[in-house]
């Protein structure tokens, strides 16, 4: 008997999807430990914080996703070859400037949103509720790193949309 209610063969797109979005969160990781040890200039100690507290975060959730696919009963991906076969995040330059890092950066959030979106599909076509709720929170935590690095390569002088309740 199994302690999950879900056949193997139903759980691989799961599975699958999870694999790609931990290779996904590798080389997203080894992006942001770079960009920490390289940035320089005018925001080198708010950028430098930052990036370590990114790539702290995504350290934790790429264990958090390899135990996921553990719980669903397969092994995950863990070699670099095989990350990089799979993972739309691809390696750039480490000696850019600090928009460029975090254009980079946001650029690679785009990727991880869409690959978690990829996996939550997959999640709710088997009812996985322990995966739709795991990636469902990595979404809105990413999103609001989103709009804090967008927020931040923006002028003083820019401006957010008003709101339709607004007169």
């Amino acid at each position: 008997m199994s302690y999950l209610n879900m056949k193997d063969e139903n759980l691989l797109p799961v599975v699958e999807e999870l694999n790609t979005l931990l290779a996904d969160y590798h080389i997203y990781y080894q992006k942001l430990r770079s960009n920490h040890w390289n940035i320089l200039g005018k925001n080198f100690f708010d950028l430098h914080m930052k990036f370590e507290e990114m790539y702290n975060d995504a350290k934790v959730k790429i264990d958090e996703i390899a135990e996921r696919i553990l719980t669903l009963r397969f092994h995950p991906m863990s070699t670099f070859k095989d990350y990089f076969k799979v993972s739309a995040i691809t390696e750039k330059d480490n000696l850019v400037t600090d928009k460029d890092m975090v254009q980079e950066t946001l650029n690679d959030h785009k990727i991880l949103l869409k690959q978690m979106s990829q996996v939550i599909e997959k999640a709710e076509a088997i009812s996985d509720e322990g995966t739709i709720d795991l990636i469902g929170a990595y979404i809105r935590e990413l999103e609001k790193t989103s709009w804090m690095l967008n927020a931040w390569l923006k002028d003083t002088k820019d401006s957010l949309k008003k709101s339709p309740m607004e007169v």
